[in-house]
């Protein structure tokens, strides 16, 4: 398997498990017959949740750009060491942005995401070069 899947399937994975620690906060804040169903007027969940629950949905919209151009380039057979390391570069920059996200780090959670946003723009690059 090439770098570029191998990370697509770790940043895919890494997007699908962000959701469970924000729930179990649900859990705990709300009680298990809140978080299942469908209180009025539920007590807020404590920040670092909501935060995480931001950064995991940004971690999806950013997930359909991403998967998109891997899977392009995968299609066209394109893989060298810019397309690798910008994989890379992304999966690293989203653990980062969903730490920050978590701990309310501003100027970390910018460059984290800016970084993912460049590792996309390297992508969309070699793409239209090839």
């Amino acid at each position: 398997m090439h770098a570029e899947l191998q990370y697509l399937v770790w940043v895919t994975a890494l997007t699908g498990v962000l959701w469970i620690p924000y729930v179990l906060d649900r859990f705990f804040i709300w009680g298990i017959r809140d978080t299942v169903g469908y209180p009025e007027n539920p007590r807020p969940q404590t920040l670092w949740a909501r935060r995480l629950k931001s950064a995991h949905d940004n971690a999806i919209e950013n997930l359909v750009v991403f998967a998109t151009l891997v899977l392009v380039a995968n299609a066209l057979g394109i893989s060298n060491g810019i397309t690798a390391g910008a994989c890379v570069l992304y999966f690293w920059a989203r653990v980062a942005h969903v730490v920050a996200y978590i701990f309310a780090i501003p100027w970390a959670r910018t460059l984290a995401f800016t970084a993912g946003f460049l590792a996309q723009v390297a992508l969309a690059w070699q793409l239209f070069m090839s």
